[in-house]
């Protein structure tokens, strides 16, 4: 046996922002941060709706606070990005045929838009 080291390449903590695919990957990957904020600020709302009145009423002054209401907007701007690609890569990820003829990517992409939409409106009715 030898007693030499196997080659190992160097790779440095940056070598994602040397390719375009991978910025956007990384970009792409990085809007679940404002979504973790987002779901942390309504558990922690839940927690005060269940502990009462005056716990309620902290939350919302809380959520009232103008960096909190940016940092929401900022998730809902995350959110509204991650969906765009998510619908844009459906097509390829799980084409759909009818007839034996592939039904075309925009027909699929709407649909989901087309979804969400109702969904919100049946929300915003409901609430």
């Amino acid at each position: 046996m030898s007693n030499r080291k196997p080659y190992t390449r160097s790779m440095p903590r940056t070598w994602w922002l040397d390719h375009p695919f991978y910025r956007f990957y990384m970009v792409r990957e990085a809007t679940v941060l404002p979504l973790v904020f987002f779901t942390l600020s309504l558990t922690a709302g839940l927690i005060c709706l269940v502990q009462g009145p005056q716990a309620w009423q902290s939350w919302l002054d809380y959520m009232a606070h103008p960096v909190v209401i940016i940092l929401n907007l900022v998730a809902l701007v995350a959110s509204l990005f991650h969906a765009t690609t998510f619908f844009s890569m459906m097509p390829q990820v799980m084409p759909i045929r009818i007839k034996g003829k592939l039904l075309d990517g925009k027909w699929v992409i709407g649909a989901q838009w087309a979804a969400v939409a109702v969904i919100s409106l049946i929300a915003l009715v409901l609430i």
